[in-house]
């Protein structure tokens, strides 16, 4: 019981970490992009870029209004309670850190829809004609979140699936 304990304290800081780092790169993006500036070109095919994005993953919902804002960050909220409970009860550590992940991340855009009535998101990638859509560290720190459920479940399914040939 006492290593669950330390594991959930754990997870409680990193995902105060994860969020400690988007707000903190979002400040130095804002702070910079404070007067209307072309992107900063980091590579042939990475750019930093201001982007406020009222909606949600690729543009989606992406009209400003107070609406969205109460709804999405209620809704990030909510699940991130959910998976808070399950991250308590969670077996092992990488669906700790998967949870933990999302969690971050979700909290991290909230606190920006609530500041901002917007995410404030900046790393841009592209390829020639093809543009990613921009996104933020929190974002980065969802996608790693559901990475790291996946891995587990396909390890967990593996495990099964050979026992059930033995």
């Amino acid at each position: 019981m006492d290593s669950i304990k330390r594991s959930n304290t754990f997870s409680l800081l990193v995902i105060a970490f994860i969020i400690g780092i988007d707000q903190w790169t979002k400040a130095l993006i804002l702070k910079y992009f404070f007067l209307p500036r072309a992107p900063i070109t980091i590579t042939s095919f990475f750019d930093l870029v201001l982007v406020w994005n009222h909606g949600i993953s690729f543009g989606m919902f992406n009209t400003p209004s107070r609406w969205n804002v109460y709804i999405l960050s209620t809704f990030a909220l909510s699940i991130s309670c959910l998976l808070l409970r399950w991250l308590w009860k969670a077996q092992n550590n990488l669906l700790r850190f998967g949870f933990g992940f999302i969690i971050a991340g979700a909290i991290g855009n909230v606190v920006d829809r609530l500041r901002f009535s917007a995410v404030v998101d900046f790393l841009h990638f592209h390829w020639g004609a093809y543009a990613f859509p921009t996104f933020n560290v929190a974002d980065t720190a969802i996608t790693l979140g559901v990475g790291f459920i996946l891995i587990d479940n396909f390890r967990n399914s593996r495990g099964t699936l050979h026992e059930q040939k033995i």
